[in-house]
This record gives structure tokens, C-alpha cells and sequence, in this order.
């Protein structure tokens, strides 16, 4: 007996950039090819092509303010539900769409409440906003909500352990990959050029520090033998701009590039070291893609490092608050 054809209806309108815009187009896709069910997304300035069962509602005024995007959760999102009148709706938010009474399915991918580091209000106060504030509020969908879906085990294993949440009600998805790998890692090429290579933006959460330190570390013994290449500019935020002055002050062999195209980035797995330091990451697709291309990875002891990297040959891991450390397995490319 063929299932009852539903409408399904996708809330995402802070999607714009990155990871988050990558999890849209996913679940974009799978609408497309799921012609049984109709699909409606409501999103904010992504242009997503309309289909004959999938249709497309943009509204980029929620982009305008925090005023704006609070007055789309909590008042226009529920309307429009309303109105639509769906059978499921699916939040990519991490949070529930509120007032709402037919069955909903959230999708968190925010790591920052779970996150082993949990930074003071003085550290940071924008990150101590989403571990607290926002956190609270994914805390709460998720007890309420009828499915989660998260990208990794550890991050279900965390909302069961710390929530209380069953395990049965927590899906596992991980991101779909399906870039095809043309070259891989040459040892040959490292050899005769030393590069480490950190794909990643400028969030404090980051940790290009550490990477900062232990070159500090090694230009104290005379090893400069080697460049980091960082894809940023150098202007991103205070917190950029002080590490980039950092660089200059004290001649570290780092390259600031700014954003690099996919092709790029992946002509640097096939003849980098990749550095991961990073406190908190969802998944961290850099390391899969380093793992796909076989080059070898130096990845912060962190649950998602882990699960990503465990059993694979070429990864070493450090505690991300140690730049000796760090410095300790960057030299054993230099020797």
C-alpha cells in the first residue's frame, strides 16, 4: 500500500554562506527527488528553482535585523504554517517554529551548547550568547520536538546524555560528499616545500592561536623552514587583525590568502599538512576532505576529531589548549 502523499514544509532562513547554505541545498535536493511528497521552503536570500512539487517562498527583510528575524519566529513563521497548512514541518533552524501543532522535525547542527570548551561572558561575548541564551532554546526544541536529526554520533550521544533525550528520537545524518577526488597527497611535493594548511574562518572558536604560539615556539629554536597558509585576509575581525599584526611583528612564515576557491583548497591537500585546532565543530568537513585526498592531518583530541579521523593512518591529535604540543608534531615535518 503506497504512503499518502504529504506536505512538508522547510523552515531556513538564516542559511546564507558556509555549512549551513550546504545542509539547504541537501535537503533541496532530496525534495527534488522525492516526487511523491510536496515540499515548500521558506527561506531568506537563497534562489532555490521552483519545481512542479516544490515550491519556493524567499523573504530576505528577515535578514535586515535581529528585530526582523524575531518577529519572523515568533509571529510571521506560525501564519504562515497556518496558512500552508503542512503535515510535517522541518526546522534547519535548530530551534522549533513555535505555536505550531502538526508534527515537527528539527535539524541541529549547532555545536557551540555542546561544545566541550564553554567560554565566560568577558571571553567572548557573542559565543557565550549561543552556549547560553541560544542554547537554551535549542535545549528546549529538542526535548520537544517529535525527531531531531544531527550530523554525527557524538553530537546524539551529547543530546541524549545532557538532555535526557532517547536515543530513538535522535537521527544520525551525516553530510553527504560527493566531490570527486582528482589527485592525491605527494609526499614529494611536502618535501620539497613545507606546508601546513587551515581552511577556516575567523571565529575566536577557530583557534588559529595556538598555530600562532607554536610558531612563536619554533622560531625560538630557528626552525622557520615551512609556511602556514590561513584563508584569511587579515581584516575579518579584531580578533584576525591582531593575529595578523602578531605575524608581521614577530616575522612568522604565515600566508594570509582569503578565501580560496574548492579547486584551490584541494590542490593544497595534495601537498599540505592539514592543522585543525578548532574547539567546536559540528562535523569539521576539512578533515574528511584531507582524509579523502590522504593527507596527513593534525587534528585538536576534541569527540568530533574523533569520530571523523579514528583509524585512519595519517591523523595525530594534540589538546587544542597546547601549542607545545601542536609544536611537537609540526616539527616532525620539519626533521
Amino acid at each position: 500500500m503506497e504512503e499518502a502523499a504529504m506536505k512538508i514544509l522547510v523552515f531556513d532562513v538564516p542559511a546564507e554562506r558556509g555549512g549551513a547554505l550546504t545542509v539547504l541545498h541537501q535537503f533541496y535536493q532530496k525534495a527534488i527527488e522525492d516526487t511523491v511528497n510536496e515540499w515548500v521552503f521558506v527561506v531568506s536570500t537563497p534562489q532555490l528553482e521552483e519545481k512542479g512539487h516544490v515550491k519556493v517562498i524567499n523573504r530576505p527583510w528577515v535578514k535586515k535585523s535581529w528585530l526582523h528575524r524575531l518577529w519572523f519566529d515568533y509571529l510571521f513563521a506560525s501564519r504562515l504554517s497556518k496558512q500552508l497548512k503542512p503535515d510535517e514541518v522541518l526546522s534547519l533552524q535548530n530551534i522549533l517554529i513555535p505555536r505550531i501543532k502538526v508534527k515537527q522535525v528539527v535539524y541541529m547542527h549547532q555545536s557551540l551548547p555542546f561544545a566541550e570548551k564553554k567560554y565566560k561572558l568577558r571571553e567572548n561575548h557573542l559565543l557565550w550568547v549561543y552556549q547560553n541564551l541560544i542554547g537554551r532554546l535549542i535545549f528546549r526544541s529538542i526535548k520537544r520536538a517529535d525527531k531531531v536529526i544531527v550530523q554525527t554520533e557524538w553530537m546524539r550521544n551529547q543530546c541524549a546524555a545532557m538532555l535526557k533525550v532517547q536515543k530513538e528520537k535522535i537521527e544520525v545524518q551525516a553530510p553527504t560528499y560527493s566531490m570527486k577526488i582528482e589527485k592525491k597527497f605527494e609526499q614529494e611535493r611536502l618535501l620539497k616545500e613545507v606546508l601546513f594548511f587551515y581552511p577556516a574562518d575567523g571565529m575566536d572558536y577557530k583557534n588559529h592561536k595556538v598555530i600562532f604560539e607554536a610558531m612563536k615556539q619554533l622560531k625560538k629554536e630557528n626552525i622557520d623552514q615551512y609556511r602556514v597558509v590561513l584563508t584569511l585576509s587579515g581584516d575579518e575581525n579584531k580578533h584576525v587583525k591582531a593575529l595578523y599584526q602578531e605575524a608581521r611583528l614577530h616575522h612568522l612564515p604565515v600566508d594570509f590568502t582569503g578565501k580560496l576557491t574548492q579547486e584551490q583548497v584541494f590542490d593544497y591537500y595534495t601537498r599540505s599538512v592539514l592543522l585543525f585546532p578548532s574547539f567546536i565543530e559540528t562535523y569539521g568537513l576539512p578533515m574528511l576532505e584531507a582524509k579523502l585526498h590522504e593527507s596527513p592531518v593534525i587534528a585538536s583530541d576534541c569527540l568530533f576529531s574523533h569520530e571523523v579521523l579514528d583509524g585512519y593512518a595519517h591523523a595525530a591529535f594534540f589538546n587544542p589548549e597546547r601549542c607545545d604540543e601542536l609544536k611537537v608534531l609540526m616539527e616532525k615535518y620539519l626533521k
